[in-house]
């Protein structure tokens, strides 16, 4: 009976974009304090593998795909996770994409593209999740940014349209959820070494960039923060500075 009771308490998790980078780094964060991992992404092949990693080290994790970019898909991975666990206490929204191309260049599907998954499907996850935090209320949703959000970056148009987008939409959410005692937290990185960047510039920066390691600590520092506490935004940048290409 006090395992079933333990496994009742275990928080859930549920992070998007978990196949790899920040991502995987905050999944298996989370796992190493006991916490329920739910994985998602597009690509099953690398979430089970992400989650044999977690297991191996002794944590809990469950893979769950999910396109990011089909509203519908969201909707049912968000029941199925809540019909596994029985809820989900903190939503991660970290799946992304970007092209470095200027708005000149750049494809109008490819513009798309980016604003379903950085900005339309966060905030469908968003809605997901809501219900069942407002009535426990309690929970935490955790944006994972880009400090584009706040500083202007050329080749960057339609991704920082995104990250903007979702900042301000966040704001907003804070204001409105306080009340239900549901934290809003921003984590806002600069230059990480992830496959987002292309192989040349991470083999040109890679030793000036921060690590997907470093950020998913942030991310982890800024839950187990006293109850009584929201870390609303933090800016995360590599030692040196930003990375402007």
């Amino acid at each position: 009976m006090k395992q079933e009771k333990s496994l009742l308490l275990r928080p859930v998790v549920w992070v998007m974009g978990a196949s790899r980078g920040i991502g995987k780094e905050i999944a298996k964060q989370f796992a190493s304090i006991g916490c329920e991992a739910c994985l998602s992404s597009r690509t099953k092949s690398k979430l089970f593998l992400v989650e044999n990693e977690i297991k191996q080290l002794g944590g809990r994790a469950t893979t769950f795909p999910c396109d990011i970019s089909e509203t519908k898909q969201i909707l049912s991975t968000a029941k199925q996770v809540e019909k596994k666990f029985g809820r989900i206490d903190v939503l991660i929204n970290n799946a992304g994409i970007t092209s470095f191309k200027n708005v000149a260049d750049e494809s109008l599907e490819m513009i798309d593209d980016i604003l379903d998954i950085n900005l339309e499907g966060p905030i469908v996850c968003t809605k997901a999740v809501l219900p069942g935090m407002i009535k426990r209320k309690s929970g935490w949703i955790i944006n994972i940014l880009s400090t584009v959000a706040i500083k202007t970056f050329t080749g960057s148009g339609a991704y920082t349209a995104a990250k903007e987008g979702l900042y301000g939409f966040a704001k907003v959410l804070r204001e409105e959820v306080r009340r239900h005692n549901i934290k809003v937290i921003n984590i806002i990185p600069g230059a990480t070494e992830t496959e987002m960047w292309h192989p040349k510039l991470r083999q040109k920066y890679g030793e000036r960039m921060m690590k997907p390691h470093d950020v998913a600590e942030a991310v982890l520092a800024a839950y187990r923060m006293p109850e009584s506490v929201v870390a609303e935004d933090i800016v995360l940048r590599p030692m040196l500075g930003d990375i402007d290409g």
